[in-house]
């Protein structure tokens, strides 16, 4: 964070100073929320959550550095005592993000919204210094957080936007205004909560409508391929810019294929160029992800080859998403296991059907949660479409939703031991050991509750030990 004096944040906050002997101290190092991340300079925010209050690690934050805590009531160390912790912290990113004149890009949808990000932050790497949100901290308390690391040196400012109802994304752009918006997609994520695709659609174009108008460079990057993003072209007054693999759209991708270890090749097309890009990532998913980071990345001055370059050598930053690793015996995991929901369960399936080419390929999936009314069907499709892939076998793994997957498999044509249905995750390290040979791709994927990444984690720790069977 820019460096700021105990009272220049006490203002801004509208807090008030306690058992601070200077006020004129100045936070130099990181604001943070976790008592093990303080140090030197830091600033603690200190939460009252359900199980840890944040107020009682103040003298320990203090200790190890700290210069002050930010808290809701005196903590018997230098203090800034506000009324709410959360607004205060909202308050401190709305002043120093708009005293630092970066550049900020943010970002919504309903799935891909952290792969893209990922893609985003280091395609703009290539051209200036970039913060950009850590993992999937995309909340009222994440993205403040984010925004309160960028620094002078800063020029761009990549946010994700996550929302569970209408006025959220309008809240998070309230602390962090972006001039640069996208929106991805309007899936089934957190349906159930939301209750329908309309009211996604409605929360999630709250973010091109705070974008500034296109006179004062304000740009709204929408996906030409998702009929309900394409109508916020309505909804902002923004320079609108259109990506995906329609004709219409702006940037867009031409000869779309996948190599023979399923990462996608295609030639990417810019309003001013073309150039042919080849992704280290995994999936056909990955090409809509990819052009909306080109469409961001193109509208903030870089070229075409630039681009395409940034993205053929872009990785995974955050951990459980498609992530690909190879065992010494031959057995390829693939753990998608950070969430889950309609649109990137089947795209992760095809990906899987990808790389699976000529291999026995194994889909251990879970449940897919807030899916309200619709979890039935979701879940039945999703049986239904490993059954079409041809994935040798489906292993669900849970209780109810589970045996959803596991009758949509059925449904479809699966008989006998192609799709089996175990308790939990341990029922299915358990089944795998037993029957994975060499040669084999395994899929994990289910939504962040399930814990699936356990199955992922044993099944790799086992290829360490040398345990698989000969069969």
């Amino acid at each position: 964070m820019i460096a700021l004096s105990l009272a220049e944040i006490a203002e801004v906050v509208g807090g008030q100073t306690h058992d601070i002997p200077d006020p004129s101290v100045r936070v130099t190092g990181p604001v943070v929320r976790d008592s093990r991340e303080a140090g030197p300079g830091s600033l603690f925010v200190a939460f009252a959550g359900e199980r840890v209050d944040g107020h009682d690690f103040a003298a320990q934050v203090v200790e190890a550095g700290a210069v002050a805590v930010l808290a809701s009531r005196p903590v018997g160390v230098p203090a800034i005592v506000v009324a709410d912790v959360q607004t205060a912290l909202g308050a401190l990113a709305r002043h120093v993000v708009g005293r630092l004149g970066t550049t900020l890009v943010a970002l919504t949808g309903s799935a891909g919204k952290t792969s893209t990000k990922d893609l985003i932050a280091q395609v703009l790497q290539r051209k200036a210094p970039t913060v950009f949100t850590p993992g999937s901290l995309n909340n009222e308390i994440g993205l403040p957080l984010t925004a309160l690391t960028a620094t002078e040196e800063t020029r761009f400012l990549v946010l994700e936007m996550g929302a569970r109802g209408i006025g959220h994304i309008r809240y998070l752009t309230g602390l962090t205004p972006p001039k640069v918006g996208l929106v991805l997609n309007v899936g089934s994520a957190h349906i159930g909560e939301f209750g329908g695709r309309e009211q996604i659609a409605q929360a999630k174009g709250e973010l091109v409508e705070a974008l500034p108008p296109a006179e004062e460079s304000g740009a709204a990057i929408l996906n030409a391929d998702d009929p309900l993003v394409r109508a916020m072209a309505s909804r902002t007054k923004a320079k609108v810019i259109l990506f995906g693999e329609s004709d219409e759209a702006d940037v867009r991708a031409e000869n779309v294929r996948l190599t023979d270890s399923g990462q996608p090749s295609f030639r990417l097309h810019t309003p001013s160029g073309a150039s042919d890009v080849t992704m280290r990532l995994y999936g056909e998913h990955h090409v809509s992800n990819a052009l909306a980071a080109a469409a961001v990345a193109h509208e903030l001055g870089m070229s075409a080859d630039e681009i395409a370059t940034a993205l053929s050598e872009a990785g995974s930053l955050s951990r459980w998403r498609m992530e690909v690793t190879e065992r010494p015996d031959g057995v390829t995991v693939v753990n998608d296991a950070y969430n889950a929901n309609p649109e990137s369960m089947k795209a992760a399936l095809r990906a899987l059907a990808a790389m699976g080419k000529g291999r026995r390929t194994w889909a251990v999936l879970g449940k897919m949660a807030e899916l309200g009314d619709e979890a039935l069907a979701e879940h039945d499709a999703v049986g239904r479409l490993a059954v079409r892939l041809n994935v040798s076998k489906l292993v669900a793994v849970g209780g109810r939703e589970a045996a959803w997957l596991q009758l949509g498999a059925y449904n479809e044509g699966s008989w006998g031991e192609e799709s089996v249905h175990v308790s939990d995750a341990q029922a299915a390290v358990d089944l795998l050991r037993s029957e994975l040979r060499p040669g084999d791709v395994v899929l994990v994927k289910a939504s962040r509750s399930v814990g699936l990444e356990s199955v992922a984690q044993a099944l790799l720790e086992t290829g360490a030990e040398g345990e698989v069977s000969a069969r």
